[in-house]
């Protein structure tokens, strides 16, 4: 038996002091062996995430959502529940009207009028379900939920 060199057989050495000439091809093996491995992965964790606790949501009057800049509009609901539009109170049976007369301001505008949500973190969840659906019904959906940093979770 004869032995062989470097190059895995007798084949003759091209080019300039018997170098190798670059591989020209990307070897594809790797990326399909991955891309089948992320596949599996998926196909896997998919039917967990769409997997949902049961739970009994609060009812508002909202509509549909459309998603159609100037000064926001501050909102704010006390732990008292007194809701507050930029430093004015507002009572709960006045709250759409203000709303529609907000919207009705942004006529001439692109898109609604950006709503800045301040809500106390004792508040029932229904309660501003309940603002939320108000907004959401007035027209004004571009709501933002105004909050603190924190490091640590509660």
């Amino acid at each position: 038996m004869a032995m062989t060199g470097p190059s895995g057989g007798t084949q003759r050495r091209r080019g300039r002091g018997g170098r190798r000439s670059p591989m020209a091809e990307i070897n594809v093996t790797p990326l399909v062996d991955v891309m089948l491995v992320l596949l599996i992965i998926f196909m896997v964790t998919a039917p967990l995430l769409t997997a949902a606790v049961p739970v009994n949501l609060p009812e508002t009057r909202a509509k549909p959502m459309d998603n159609p800049e100037r000064e926001p509009v501050q909102l704010s609901v006390t732990a008292d529940e007194t809701i507050y539009i930029g430093e004015e109170p507002v009572s709960a049976a006045e709250l759409p009207a203000r709303l529609e007369a907000i919207k009705r301001a942004d006529e001439g505008a692109d898109q609604p009028r950006q709503i800045m949500l301040r809500a106390d973190k004792s508040l029932v969840f229904g309660r501003v379900a309940w603002v939320m659906g108000e907004l959401n019904r007035a027209g004004l959906t571009r709501i933002s939920m105004v909050t603190t940093g924190s490091d640590s979770a509660p």
